[in-house]
């Protein structure tokens, strides 16, 4: 009997063509699309009826409504950058996907995403023959599209059964398999927009003082959750510019801005919610980081402090950069890097 994989399939090339994939590998394909928002599963149905697999349509609006958009609202209230892919990854996509596997008996659920997965097995002493599978989320191939940033949320229990079709295929051989598949959205146009509406009137904005540097008033903002640390453009200061956002003074509604961009400079960020895909036990920790999904990699040291091994969402972790970071934006997540390995990461406070 072949193996059953759920894949979520959102209509896009990415998730049509992993579906595509794993059915060519003989696979028994059952696609899943989330009803999230105000998306419209007809291209996903189109691409069912195509590849001849069966498509369910997962109503998640509630759940996403209150774990993703009232959360990206509220961090925004709280003058944070939140980043709505980690958030969905975490409480929808995969939760609901493992969800369905067990009620389906399905044996693994796939995503679109362009990441890797490696299985190694491990002796558990020089005495005991007992094998422990230990997984690893890996950077992809194509390093433009790698989307392991977003999956830093992951559990071993989660990798177990996940595939990602994708991970060793750059975007360029996905487009061509789109054609070859004949694929009836191979010539979509990608999306990078964020996946619901938000009115700026939910913000409550309060309009406020923009300060430079040294406290001097000079100009007035629309209200501090439309601005985010490394802003430059939309700030309307007049004639003086260009200015860069560097902080904000919630308690005096103030906006803080500068002229230098080096003002925009930190070595030192702290992290919450910390999440362990394979922790090393190495103290202080030399990893890379990346502090946002368009970043790059940095070199930096977690530094030991107390509860530093703790996966506990209390827990905090301080991380030391070799060198300073550009716009270190709180809300953000912080994802901690071993060459190719995703080791787990935290959102930045």
């Amino acid at each position: 009997m072949n193996k059953k994989v759920l894949v979520a399939m959102s209509g896009g090339v990415d998730s049509s063509i992993a579906a595509a994939l794993l059915k060519n590998q003989g696979y028994d394909v059952i696609g899943v699309f989330f009803l999230m928002h105000k998306n419209n599963p007809k291209d996903a149905k189109a691409v069912a009826r195509k590849l001849k697999i069966p498509l369910k349509v997962l109503d998640v609006r509630g759940e996403f409504k209150k774990k993703v958009i009232d959360y990206f609202i509220c961090e925004y209230r709280n003058g944070n950058t939140p980043n709505p892919c980690v958030r969905c990854n975490r409480h929808i996509k995969f939760r609901f996907l493992i969800d369905l596997a067990a009620k389906l008996k399905a044996d693994f659920i796939a995503t679109g995403h362009y990441a890797r997965i490696s299985q190694k097995s491990k002796t558990k002493n020089q005495n005991d023959k007992l094998k422990l599978k230990s997984f690893k989320l890996l950077i992809a191939k194509d390093a433009k599209k790698d989307q392991s940033y977003f999956l830093w949320q992951l559990t071993q229990k989660q990798l177990s059964k996940i595939i990602f079709p994708l991970g060793d295929f750059t975007k360029e051989e996905v487009r061509k398999l789109a054609e070859k598949f004949k694929i009836p959205v191979a010539k979509n146009k990608e999306s990078q927009d964020i996946c619901f509406s938000v009115p700026k009137s939910i913000f409550r904005a309060r309009s406020g003082p923009i300060l430079n540097i040294n406290g001097k008033k000079i100009g007035e903002h629309k209200g501090l959750a439309f601005y985010t640390i490394g802003q430059r453009k939309g700030i309307e200061i007049g004639g003086t510019g260009p200015y860069y956002v560097i902080g904000k003074d919630f308690k005096n509604n103030a906006l803080i801005v500068s002229h230098s961009e080096k003002d925009l400079l930190q070595k030192e960020l702290m992290v919450k919610n910390i999440n362990w895909i394979n922790e090393s036990k190495k103290s202080p920790l030399l990893c890379g980081v990346k502090i946002r999904s368009t970043a790059k990699i940095s070199s930096a040291k977690i530094d030991k402090i107390k509860n530093f091994m703790s996966a506990a969402g209390g827990a905090k972790l301080k991380i030391i950069f070799l060198k300073p970071q550009r716009a270190i934006t709180p809300g953000q997540s912080a994802v901690f890097y071993r060459k190719n390995e995703v080791l787990g990461g935290g959102i930045i406070v």
